[in-house]
């Protein structure tokens, strides 16, 4: 019978030391070897059969492999959804084990200190805390015990690293899409809600606007609720207005879907009438809206990632990682679809030349575009 492989094996097989070879196949940091060794040993391992004792590293390091994710409504948004399988992703890449527990967005501060010490309790080596829209939240308390990273969110309290989409970047490419497209009249539904994004997304609507050499003070804005309710209301509001705008930029896809029913009512064609660029990508949505809703994509996949990849580093580092004044900033690309085109010319009084319906805010909203 073929006796056990052990470290001393590979170290002969290898022609190294046996610190060598817990060096390459630990993966320690501060280890200086070079990469024909490294390939050597792992060559010799993978031959004899070797592979390092989890358990036993889990002692030595006094780590499990194993890392938390408290996310808020997991369930119910496809955001929580991506976060998760980029950070698993990013987790099993480095050997690590990914558990989740669902919390609530409404929950109180004391729930969210008994998710995070169920995570504690199984000695998780770090947490990852993610919520489902980017704003400024108030961090469990037990929260700093282990190394943490918050996801789509800033603490206002104590600083843990955190990562959070470029919402300022993200406006400006779409104001940029439009402006390419030749509008120079454009309108921008945001939300009312007080988050960063709603604040961001119209700081990088107006100044992209006046770098462009217009009036981005000036353009029109109107707000409503963050659903296709509060498009449709603060589209009539903005289209039914004198010179109305050739392009609108709105907050979230959800509000873009107001928008179209508002250009419906109001006799416009999509996008040979009026242009429209949303925001998050919901796919559910932005895919199957006619014609199709050029969006902002949000990098929840690539939050979870990075998260992820922070979290580790500063474990293996056995560190808490210290605060971070800053957040940092990831793209939000452009999803081009089918809702962005040439403006027309307006009628002489700068209304729009169509029949309009009358404002109706309740009711189903099945747009369809010829």
């Amino acid at each position: 019978m073929r006796k056990n492989v052990g470290i001393k094996d590979v170290a002969v097989a290898a022609g190294v030391s046996v610190t060598t070879v817990s060096h390459v196949l630990n993966d320690a940091a501060y280890a200086r070897v070079s990469t024909e060794t490294r390939n050597k040993v792992r060559t010799a391992a993978a031959h004899l059969g070797y592979g390092p004792n989890r358990l036993a590293q889990a002692l030595r390091s006094r780590r499990t492999g194993m890392l938390g994710l408290v996310s808020e409504d997991i369930a119910t948004t496809p955001h929580a959804g991506r976060i998760i399988l980029g950070a698993d992703d990013a987790a099993r890449a480095r050997g690590y084990t990914l558990m989740v527990i669902n919390t609530s967005a409404t929950a109180g501060q004391e729930s969210r200190v008994a998710d995070v010490e169920a995570l504690l309790e199984r000695q998780v080596d770090g947490i990852l805390y993610a919520t489902m829209y980017h704003r400024i939240v108030e961090a469990p308390a037990n929260l700093g015990k282990v190394p943490a990273v918050l996801v789509d969110a800033v603490s206002g309290g104590e600083g843990f690293p955190s990562v959070v989409p470029d919402e300022f970047g993200g406006a400006r490419t779409a104001v940029e899409t439009l402006l390419a497209a030749g509008h120079t009249r454009i309108g921008f539904i945001n939300n009312t809600a007080d988050a960063p994004s709603t604040r961001e997304r119209l700081r990088g609507f107006r100044g992209t606007l006046t770098s462009a050499g217009l009036d981005g003070g000036a353009a029109p804005v109107e707000a409503g609720s963050s659903d296709a309710k509060g498009g449709y209301e603060a589209a009539r509001k903005i289209l039914e207005a004198g010179n109305p705008p050739s392009a609108l930029f709105c907050y979230n896809d959800r509000m873009a879907m107001g928008a179209y029913r508002a250009a419906t009512e109001l006799g416009l064609t999509i996008p040979a009438d009026l242009s429209v660029v949303g925001f998050d990508d919901q796919e559910l949505i932005a895919a199957n809206l006619h014609p199709g809703l050029t969006s902002i994509a949000l990098p929840h996949y690539e939050m979870g990632a990075w998260a992820a990849e922070r979290l580790i580093d500063t474990v293996e580092a056995s560190g808490h990682g210290g605060a971070a004044p800053e957040p940092v900033l990831l793209d939000c690309p452009l999803v081009p679809r089918g809702s962005v085109a040439g403006p027309r010319i307006q009628a002489r009084n700068g209304r729009w030349p169509a029949q309009r319906l009358p404002l109706r805010p309740e009711g189903t909203f099945a747009p369809h575009h010829a």
